[in-house]
């Protein structure tokens, strides 16, 4: 639980104007939720939803800044566990972003979480070395930091991997989760003194969009051929609105490994959470008949958007309004068995599309893989065609929202909260976890230091030792 205290540091100066009806945004959530979040109870009875709601519209009646207002919402939305309900800082206002979530105070190094510690993946700073531990940050110990962290962290279920993996920089997003949340938390300025093991050092910030010097800084996909194995890297496949060609990119790095006589594949995503569905084109070169993807039935909680709620939604397909006959239901639950989304009555299926490639495949997995990666990993694991390495994905074997969604503006704070509205079920009982992979890696700071990569080196050992090669 957060103190009042670190509620409050850092967040005075952000005041809007009035806070008249800010307890309404609260109630306007919960009608939006309640009516329309497919998920909503599937890790929380509706008694303790109830609860939060409630504590929810007493928190924002009582705000008096936009960033007690933020951190109330996110703790709400953190509570639903859904790794897709938050308020997505990409989503909010631009003049509220700015105020919120702008300035120089971004660390100039990206780091993971490993056994608990802060540890440097790369640094804009020469001085911050790789596999280096940071032991706090201006007196305040990164331990107790993530312990204030996790409760903000969007996951599935009891998924508290992916909950420590949504609070590591990579260098990759635009807003990381640790970016948006410690200056919103802790008092910070242009420079940050961090206390090392063997020494402090004073360290200039950063501001949005610097580099902090990180290997997985650059292109989304890039590919390379060496000894005989290609390494896919796909660290995004978020491209609804880009004009990079990833099918063409794919296809392009499978023929040259083709071409070159390639003996094994590795496709690294552990720094991908996700977007569209871009591992099914690399699964449709590996396969030689159709792949049924693992049966995960859809669901959603309406079949129209109520019309008070209208105003307040926003979409890039206006059909989420309205699903018409495609929802059936609704049943027990209260949910309705979507149908629009079905290629088939087996669910999903992938075609086999070009050259095959027929040699061993690798997936380097990480807590990172909480989306489409999540459900590529998956889809790798149930076909047999690749063995996953590293470590257990985030997501959650009992089902994720996403799909289709709504962007819900909360008219009198101004802010935003994503609201999916698509569930994907089992079919079967599964455990409340991520997926687990063939052969586990466990991360040592060690290993960084001497600029080790360890899923990568027991990749190459199990491609090598494989029949194939």
């Amino acid at each position: 639980m957060l103190d009042r205290r670190e509620l409050l540091a850092g967040g005075l100066a952000l005041a809007l104007p009035t806070a008249k009806g800010w307890a309404e945004d609260a109630r306007i959530l919960r009608q939006a939720y309640e009516a329309m979040h497919p998920g909503l109870y599937r890790y929380n009875t509706p008694a303790q939803m109830s609860v939060r709601f409630d504590r929810l519209e007493r928190e924002l009646g009582a705000a008096t800044t936009q960033v007690q207002a933020f951190l109330a919402l996110t703790r709400l939305t953190a509570a639903v566990r859904c790794g897709h309900s938050f308020p997505n800082p990409l989503n909010q206002p631009d003049a509220t972003a700015a105020a919120l979530f702008g300035g120089r105070n971004r660390l100039p190094f990206t780091f993971r979480w490993i056994d608990g510690e802060m540890v440097v993946t790369g640094s804009a700073d020469p001085r911050l070395t790789r596999g280096e531990r940071v032991l706090d940050i201006d007196g305040i110990s990164t331990a107790r930091m993530l312990r204030t962290l996790i409760p903000l962290a969007r996951a599935d279920g009891g998924n508290d991997a992916k909950r420590i993996a949504n609070m590591e920089v990579n260098g990759l997003d635009r807003f990381a989760a640790f970016d948006v949340h410690r200056p919103l938390l802790w008092r910070t300025g242009p420079t940050a003194v961090l206390r090392l093991p063997n020494r402090p050092i004073e360290v200039a910030c950063l501001a949005e969009g610097e580099p902090r010097g990180s290997a997985a800084e650059g292109p989304p996909f890039a590919f390379a051929v060496k000894a005989g194995v290609g390494v896919l890297t796909m660290t995004s496949w978020a491209f609804y609105e880009s004009d990079f060609d990833w099918r063409g990119f794919i296809d392009a790095a499978i023929d040259r490994l083709i071409d070159e006589g390639g003996r094994g594949l590795i496709l690294d995503i552990r720094d991908n959470e996700g977007g569209q569905d871009c591992g099914d084109a690399v699964l449709a070169r590996l396969i030689d008949r159709d792949l049924t993807k693992p049966a995960y039935d859809r669901y959603t909680r309406y079949r129209t958007a109520p019309a008070a709620l209208k105003p307040y939604l926003s979409t890039w397909d206006r059909s989420f309004l309205d699903w018409g006959d495609k929802a059936v239901g609704p049943d027990s639950r209260g949910l309705f068995r979507m149908t629009r989304f079905d290629d088939g009555p087996d669910g999903d299926v992938i075609r086999p599309a070009g050259r095959r490639f027929a040699g061993p495949v690798a997936v380097l997995t990480s807590a990172t893989n909480s989306s489409a990666t999540f459900q590529f990993a998956v889809a790798v694991k149930a076909s047999g065609r690749g063995t996953l390495i590293g470590q257990t994905t985030g997501g959650n074997l009992r089902g994720i929202n996403g799909g289709a969604f709504f962007f819900l503006k909360l008219p009198a704070s101004g802010l935003e909260a994503d609201l999916p509205l698509v569930a994907g079920l089992p079919r079967t009982a599964q455990p409340d976890a991520g997926l687990a992979p063939d052969i586990a890696v466990r991360p040592s700071a060690k290993a960084l230091a001497r600029g080790e990569d360890q899923e990568m080196a027991a990749a190459l050992a199990w491609i090598r030792s494989s029949p194939a090669w």
